[in-house]
């Protein structure tokens, strides 16, 4: 029972962190916390909270969620602790999707009228959607978990080398990309944190119902099958909500590096538990991460922002190699 009281208290703690984060990213700005206070006096104020502010540090959350809660997918099935959310090429697929639709119609990604970003985000759904398609029909299904693994390789590789083809054919396209590939929260609003809520809710209970089948992953695919595990269904099921969160997460913010990777190991490292908790503890600590980052993004050069995904990626860098020394240093 420990170990499961434990997995709750950290749940509870990281919800609060999360809360707290939320209300802190609401702070963040030229006005700070005088938002809140002249709110409901100031029209004008009322629409930096509403509107900007709040929309933008929950969807860092859920964003950071679904990354969370994709890594962690990704590591139990394909039982690889380096294993990623962008492993079935959907990073490559969505960048391609994004270039594609600039070079064709033209935009930016840093557009704030709803229609160009409304035609970006399906381009990189579609984009992220198609890749992963890709992969199955290279993999011949879901059944052999290498197979999978190479051909996700394979196929972001290929995608990637044809979005830069597309950026090195319209140079104006490779400008507009960076703020894709860095990653951004900045123009995340009320329909993106609707989109990005509904895709979690949904991959986490199909994902936690799934739990017990990664349980039986962990001892190899041979026992798994004799304990009776529908492997055939649960990887295609595991592989459905895996997709779906990375691309519903990096349609609204771009690329995000190592948040994925980075929140199973922290929650590991924190709690012993079974598939069940890891998962949901990796979506909570996935949304904590990358609300915090968002917050220094926004306070470190105030009152310029800088690209949470460059900022993700070097505490991420930090992190893992902080956690790989006291292995090396155990070995030596």
């Amino acid at each position: 029972m420990m170990p499961n009281r434990l997995a709750l208290l950290w749940a509870l703690a990281l919800l609060l962190l999360g809360g707290a984060g939320v209300a802190l990213g609401t702070a963040v700005g030229s006005q700070g916390w005088e938002v809140w206070w002249t709110a409901a006096e100031d029209p004008v104020m009322q629409q930096i909270v509403w509107d900007i502010r709040l929309p933008r540090s929950l969807g860092a959350w859920l964003g950071g969620a679904l990354l969370g809660l994709s890594g962690a997918i990704a590591q139990g099935l394909f039982r690889n602790p380096l294993a990623d959310p962008y492993l079935l090429g959907s990073a490559s697929g969505a960048s391609l999707g994004v270039s594609l639709y600039l070079s064709l119609f033209g935009g930016s990604i840093l557009a704030s009228s709803w229609l160009p970003r409304l035609g970006m985000t399906g381009a990189a759904f579609l984009g992220a959607l198609l890749a992963v398609v890709l992969t199955l029909m290279l993999a011949r299904g879901v059944q052999q978990t290498l197979r999978l693994l190479l051909a996700g390789v394979v196929v972001g590789v290929v995608l990637g080398a044809l979005a830069s083809l597309v950026a090195l054919f319209e140079p104006q396209v490779l400008q507009a990309m960076q703020g894709f590939m860095l990653g951004s929260t900045s123009f995340v609003g009320w329909t993106s944190c609707a989109l990005m809520a509904v895709a979690l809710s949904l991959s986490l209970i199909v994902a936690v119902a799934l739990a017990r089948v990664l349980d039986a992953l962990t001892l190899g695919e041979a026992t798994a099958q004799s304990l009776g595990m529908p492997l055939r269904q649960a990887r295609l099921l595991l592989v459905a909500a895996m997709s779906l969160t990375t691309a519903a997460a990096v349609a609204q913010m771009g690329l995000i590096a190592f948040v994925g990777l980075a929140a199973p190991h922290a929650v590991r490292s924190l709690v012993r538990c079974k598939h069940s908790g890891v998962l949901l503890l990796s979506s909570l600590m996935g949304g904590a991460l990358l609300l915090l980052a968002d917050v220094l993004a926004r306070g470190l050069l105030a009152p310029q922002d800088l690209p949470v995904g460059v900022l993700t990626a070097v505490l991420g860098g930090v992190y893992l190699l902080w956690r790989m020394k006291p292995a090396s240093e155990g070995r030596s």
